[in-house]
């Protein structure tokens, strides 16, 4: 049952990590923008199905749809107006970035303020198989956000569009000199990456406790996802992703006495790999590379 167990919520957490870094990995591939606010909108989502589902009263199939968009148009507002024109000035873009991570967390907490505050599960009830007891709603963020993986790997791997941001990372001036908008593509991504941040943030507001900090704790997972996966590799971030989750899992359920420890211990093992290897597990940036 303990085997069990860890391969459920680990394969939830994972998929849910994987949401985070491979967005944080396409706008960084695409557009060379390390977005330090990038799970502020994660957290934007959840409080948005929160204020739609709580405080309107409105349905979760209509709340759901709403936060996404209103969190993607926010998403390429604050690209339009505040990422791109400095996006050649990296540290700039770092201290950007997470000033308006900062400024979306004293808001929520000027909105809604410092309480916990959660959210109604979509569906209730759980099944038991093999005697694990699982939430219908865990069954349903998983089914949803691996839908929402394979939606991206396809667009990547089968659009005019994936294949311009695919182009667009390997080499943008080549890109630009046949013809590609790469400002346009630049913005395209930033949208799809926002677009994952929030589906994996309207989708877990039931499963976690929603507070204004609550973006940190996945920005720090998110940034060890990346370096450990390599830097703007989609297929290392999803790999990276489940690795850390399952390390993640596993010692909360080995350990429950330490499961506060769960992140440290993650990042050391991160650190193990590094040292073995560098550049990280597939240290390009976009896997159509190779």
């Amino acid at each position: 049952m303990l085997l069990s167990d860890i391969l459920v919520y680990g394969l939830m957490n994972g998929a849910v990590y994987a949401m985070l870094a491979i967005g944080f990995s396409l706008i960084f591939g695409s557009a060379r923008i390390i977005n330090l606010a990038h799970t502020a909108f994660f957290m934007l989502a959840s409080y948005a199905v929160f204020y739609f589902g709580s405080n309107l009263g409105l349905s979760p199939f209509l709340s759901i749809p709403v936060s996404i968009i209103l969190v993607v148009l926010i998403g390429v507002f604050v690209y339009y107006v505040f990422m791109e024109p400095i996006r050649e000035h990296e540290t700039a873009v770092l201290i950007v970035t997470v000033a308006i991570a900062l400024v979306f967390q004293e808001a929520v907490l000027i909105i809604f303020g410092g309480h916990y505050r959660g959210v109604s599960s979509i569906i209730s009830g759980y099944i038991s198989p093999f005697g694990i007891r699982i939430s219908y709603q865990y069954l349903l963020t998983l089914g949803v956000v691996s839908l929402a993986l394979l939606t991206v790997w396809l667009l990547l791997m089968k659009t005019r569009l994936g294949i311009a941001i695919r182009s667009s990372a390997q080499d943008r001036e080549v890109a630009n000199l046949m013809g590609m908008n790469v400002a346009r593509i630049a913005a395209a991504t930033m949208a799809i990456s926002v677009a994952l941040a929030a589906v994996a943030g309207v989708m877990v507001a039931p499963l976690y406790t929603l507070e204004p900090h609550m973006w940190l704790n996945p920005l720090v997972l998110v940034l060890a996802i990346v370096i450990l996966g390599g830097l703007g590799s989609v297929k290392g971030s999803f790999i990276g992703a489940m690795i850390l989750a399952f390390i993640e899992v596993t010692v909360v359920f080995l350990l429950p006495g330490g499961a506060f420890l769960k992140v440290a211990i993650a990042l050391a093992i991160m650190l193990v790999i590094l040292i073995v290897r560098p550049e990280g597990l597939f240290g390009v940036y976009l896997e159509g590379e190779r």
